[in-house]
């Protein structure tokens, strides 16, 4: 189901780039606009001389932009989403993908098998035994320091009694 502007904009980081993202809103400054079932994507005209491109997957929704920002999503990639609510008739469909948004969704079917495959691997492994060996000598190891904390507390206690209690650190 597609999201409406207002949902739209409460993915943006903070109010400025959801402004910013509006005022990019306009298909006149996307030379290329494309969308299938699996993704939507455009060229956006920015200050260099190459266009950002910008690819959404709307499914999750997930954005990749080629633009400097440390924001996320950024504002090409909140204005692509806007332009496919308001514009959706100006994006070019049943087109090949472009070989740069076919590789980023590629990319993102070969993580998500990944973590499937990890979390399915970490549901079958069995739980391994303990070793009985090496728990016992774990087990003599902290009996043996709970042992000599006891008898350095001893100590301590029977040097304090036999100095007086008067002689104790007051703080």
């Amino acid at each position: 189901m597609p999201l409406s502007v207002d949902e739209i904009l409460q993915l943006a980081p903070d109010p400025a780039s959801a402004k910013a993202a509006k005022g990019l809103v306009i298909p006149s400054k996307w030379p290329t606009l494309g969308a299938s079932e699996a993704a939507l994507w455009g060229e956006c005209k920015g200050s260099g001389s190459k266009p950002y491109q910008v690819q959404i997957d709307p499914a999750e929704p997930a954005f990749r932009c080629t633009c400097p920002s440390r924001k996320f999503p950024c504002k090409h990639g909140l204005a692509l989403m806007l332009l496919w609510t308001e514009h959706a008739k100006a994006f070019t469909q049943g087109v090949e993908l472009p070989a740069w948004v076919a590789e980023w969704l590629a990319s993102r079917q070969k993580r998500a098998e990944k973590q499937e495959q990890k979390a399915k691997a970490a549901a079958e492994a069995p739980e391994a035994p303990a070793d009985p060996q090496a728990a016992a000598k774990r087990e003599a190891a902290r009996q043996q320091r709970m042992n000599a904390g006891i008898d350095e507390l001893e100590r301590w206690l029977a040097d304090h009694v036999r100095h007086g209690l008067a002689a104790l650190p007051r703080n």
